[in-house]
């Protein structure tokens, strides 16, 4: 189960986070600072999986995001499943927003949150499928007018 999933600038700021667990904002940005430092600290030869507290953790960076999700470390996983999770996420954004970029989340931060949504619910992934993700989004920006 995905506990939770970070999108981080080369910076170190976070663009977006989401919990799928009860957690003290304390704890969130603890967590957050802990976790950045480690991941952007990494070589590019470096493998993409490491251990935090009770977490196992995967990122991967895409020009100048990190994607970052954090899963039981209990669990059986396989994390090159989580992986291609995390492209596919950004492969979603990229056709939504036309070849994203960091500026296109920031600005338009609520269309992101729902797109995540529609593939993450309580921490299961639930919709890989681009278009079944992408139709509710559209229908509501329709919706809503220019």
């Amino acid at each position: 189960m995905i506990q939770f999933l970070l999108m981080v600038n080369k910076q170190g700021q976070t663009r977006i986070s989401k919990y799928y667990n009860s957690f003290s904002v304390q704890e969130k940005l603890t967590l957050e600072g802990e976790l950045i430092r480690k991941c952007l600290s990494r070589t590019e030869g470096q493998c993409s999986f490491l251990e935090h507290r009770q977490y196992k953790v995967l990122y991967r960076r895409y020009a100048s995001l990190y994607f970052i999700i954090g899963i039981d470390n209990e669990t059986d996983i396989n994390e090159l499943s989580f992986l291609e999770f995390i492209h596919n996420l950004v492969e979603t954004l990229d056709k939504y927003f036309e070849n994203v970029c960091e500026l296109d989340i920031m600005f338009n931060i609520e269309k992101a949150h729902f797109i995540i949504d529609e593939m993450i619910m309580s921490g299961y992934i639930v919709e890989t499928n681009k278009a079944n993700i992408l139709n509710p989004v559209l229908a509501i920006v329709k919706a809503a007018g220019p």
